[in-house]
């Protein structure tokens, strides 16, 4: 049996192996709302293992080519699958990309998509050097909800959550309401 939280914002693909079962974590979410820290965190506090697909791509050379206009590989969604497919399948693992309809739905049994307010994502992205198109694009990702409604696209709407990521100490209560989620799938499926 698969389970997951998949967070957007995106911290992607995340899932927890317990001992009957596996718990599945996705965290999609647009760049700069706070996915690889929370997924960091979580995974440091629950013994999971992280995986950022960015990394495993660069680390993989798992590209389709290179995206001039936003200088930037693109990333060979098939090939990222077929790499994380084993450790899903093991379980005890969090995944942080900023997308998620491209993970196969039997991966998750939950997902929260990260929100931040415009302005402070706005500063966040600029302090990471984003040029103009870039830091536009993404700024009305957010405004338009593109993650969120992609992963209500992808997953049942019943297990697509949001969590506010504006302020350091909405970090720990999400890691703490994640924390009792997953607490609470572990006590539902381990009789």
């Amino acid at each position: 049996m698969y389970s997951a939280i998949y967070t957007t914002g995106y911290l992607c693909c995340g899932y927890i192996q317990c001992v009957c079962a596996h718990i599945f974590k996705c965290i999609p979410s647009t760049p700069g709302v706070g996915k690889t820290t929370l997924g960091k965190e979580l995974a440091s506090r629950s013994g999971l293992k992280y995986v950022n697909v960015g990394d495993l791509a660069r680390e993989g050379h798992l590209y389709d080519g290179y995206d001039e206009e936003y200088g930037c590989p693109i990333l060979d969604e098939d090939r990222v699958v077929d790499e994380l497919e084993p450790q899903m399948t093991e379980g005890g693992v969090i995944v942080d990309y900023h997308g998620c309809d491209f993970f196969p739905e039997r991966w998750f049994h939950i997902v929260f998509v990260l929100r931040t307010d415009n302005g402070i994502l706005y500063k966040r992205l600029e302090t990471r050097g984003y040029h103009e198109k870039k830091l536009q694009d993404n700024i009305q990702c957010e405004i338009f909800q593109v993650l969120y409604e992609e992963a209500m696209a992808s997953y049942k709407e019943e297990i697509v959550h949001q969590l506010p990521s504006n302020e350091p100490e909405q970090l720990e209560d999400n890691i703490n309401q994640i924390s009792k989620w997953i607490e609470q799938w572990v006590k539902d499926h381990n009789p």
